[in-house]
């Protein structure tokens, strides 16, 4: 364990142990919150740490931000400078999880967003290797349904919407699967609890559209391109049938934390070969491959940190 640990807070890096949090603060007290989960990439050869699509990852903060009615004084830009700074400021020199939080600082009892702006920023990072202990997940479709776009909208990555995956997480892994698959409202896959679901079937690829009330992911995004750019696949994004997933030839999860996993098994039915399918293991080498800066084409979604 490290003695010494970094963050941002309000405009400075600071050491951890002089931050901390109300136990009346709105965020504590009704989740008035929202957050984002990036991740560094160390590189033994090179000596270095990429942070993999930093911009990309704060715009989306500032996006959640602008649809809760919280305001901060930071541009995508200024984020992505404090995070190399936080970054070298705790010497990382192993592949590391960032997590940029904005939160309700104020300690009024109403749960409102309205004329509130004690909007706190703070950034912690730690190591993290694989998110997951296997490469085949076996998964089930959970009975609680995905919170949708005018309920508690998933695009805006809010701290409170997570109970929700919470829920699904733990009534599958109770019953012995590795991980969930939400289903909406209209009986659509949706995505897992944190993190999107892609399908394939005869050559193509297939995703279901942002409308099925999914978070937009940042990784989904590369796999799209990848996709399209690498492996001549076309994709379509569609709304999915829930059995659609039994007779797939592969599934597979894509997220920040998730990166690229495939799924053997949805309600104990067998999932193409009942192994990691070809088209996932490609995948997975096109991802490594750009989070480390080792595909020129690909080279501008790494910031070097050192």
């Amino acid at each position: 364990m490290m003695n010494e640990s970094y963050v941002f807070y309000q405009g400075k890096i600071v050491d951890e142990s002089q931050v901390t949090i109300d136990i009346r603060c709105k965020a504590f007290n009704y989740g008035l919150g929202c957050f984002e989960g990036i991740r560094a990439y160390w590189d033994e050869e090179k000596q270095q740490l990429y942070g993999f699509r930093l911009k990309e990852h704060y715009e989306r903060l500032l996006q959640s931000c602008k649809a809760l009615y919280m305001d901060i004084p930071y541009t995508a830009e200024e984020l992505c400078n404090w995070t190399v700074e936080l970054l070298k400021k705790n010497n990382f020199k192993t592949t590391t999880y960032i997590r940029p939080i904005v939160y309700k600082g104020s300690t009024e009892l109403t749960p409102t967003l309205y004329k509130d702006n004690d909007n706190r920023v703070l950034i912690y990072c730690q190591p993290l290797g694989k998110y997951v202990g296997s490469n085949a997940l076996r998964t089930a479709v959970s009975s609680w349904t995905r919170i949708s776009d005018n309920m508690l909208p998933p695009r805006t990555k809010a701290t409170a919407a997570y109970l929700n995956s919470a829920l699904a997480s733990l009534e599958v892994l109770q019953n012995g699967f590795d991980e969930a698959i939400f289903l909406t409202q209209q009986g659509n896959v949706c995505e897992g609890p944190g993190e999107n679901i892609f399908l394939v079937k005869n050559g193509k690829l297939i995703t279901p559209p942002v409308s099925d009330h999914i978070l937009e992911g940042i990784t989904r995004n590369v796999v799209i391109e990848l996709a399209k750019n690498e492996l001549n696949m076309e994709v379509v994004e569609r709304s999915v049938a829930r059995t659609e997933l039994y007779n797939s030839d592969e599934v597979f999860f894509s997220g920040t934390a998730m990166e690229v996993t495939s799924v053997v098994e949805v309600d104990r039915r067998i999932v193409g070969s009942g192994e990691e399918g070809q088209v996932c293991k490609k995948f997975k080498e096109l991802f490594f491959d750009i989070t480390k800066a080792n595909n020129p084409k690909y080279r501008h979604y790494c910031t070097p940190v050192y």
